[in-house]
């Protein structure tokens, strides 16, 4: 299987970061894997302007790195969408990717499963919901599966992640696929 890592963290070798590695790990035994950091991407905001479904191709309108995405996105069969959580929401760097899939190329890909990796420095209780609620919206209205997600709590500093056992959590879902 084909899995693509949306990573939003623009903080290079941070939480989110090792959360990914560990997945991407256990992932690699069995499936090709690649992470795509949308940080180093230059991708504009979706301006709703619809130009795409108006074009045969469906280009966008706006010319930036977003093409180079879609690409990615063509050839996966799984996604997986890793954020740090700021402000009980994804990374502004990740919402701005996944806003530009408002165009019918969407439509085109293969992708039929998705997991979620979350990493947050609140430890409330639900520090997750309002990503876990699009989540679920994205699963029911794109019928894809959910293969799991590690949701970390209480991971402020560059590192926390390696206290108790959320990378192994990470590895085993890759692992396990």
């Amino acid at each position: 299987m084909n899995i693509l890592v949306l990573s939003g963290s623009p903080r290079k070798g941070g939480n989110t970061d090792l959360l990914v590695e560990s997945f991407v790990k256990g992932a690699s035994q069995k499936h090709q894997v690649e992470v795509v950091s949308v940080h180093d991407y230059k991708v504009n905001p979706c301006i709703g302007c619809n130009s795409c479904f108006a074009r045969e191709d469906h280009k966008c309108c706006q010319k930036d790195d977003m093409h180079i995405v879609y690409d990615k996105m063509a050839n996966a069969e799984m996604l997986v969408i890793a954020s740090p959580v700021y402000f009980y929401g994804l990374s502004a760097q990740l919402k701005t990717v996944i806003d530009r899939f408002h165009n019918p190329v969407r439509d085109t890909f293969h992708i039929h499963k998705m997991a979620l990796l979350l990493v947050g420095a609140a430890s409330l209780p639900e520090l997750f919901n309002g990503i876990l609620t699009q989540y679920k919206l994205c699963l029911n209205f794109f019928k894809l599966q959910d293969m799991g997600q590690v949701l970390v709590r209480g991971a402020k500093d560059k590192g926390d992640v390696k206290n108790g056992d959320s990378l192994q959590k990470a590895f085993e879902l890759g692992q396990n696929l």
